[in-house]
């Protein structure tokens, strides 16, 4: 498994962690905060795929 699935992985859970406590106490900064972490993991986790892809199919 490539790295980048795994920080993307992590981004994703870490993002919807802020995104939830965002949504409870009513900040609205830290629930934006928390979508674009899980935008941005989505998109790592998506080209650690294509890597590893990539790499199966050179082997």
């Amino acid at each position: 498994m490539d790295k980048d699935r795994v920080e993307g992985s992590a981004k994703n859970v870490k993002g919807s962690v802020k995104e939830s406590a965002g949504k409870a106490i009513g900040d609205s900064k830290l629930e934006a905060e928390g979508k674009m972490d899980k935008a941005k993991g989505k998109v790592q986790n998506v080209i650690g795929g294509i890597k590893d892809t990539l790499r199966g199919k050179r082997a």
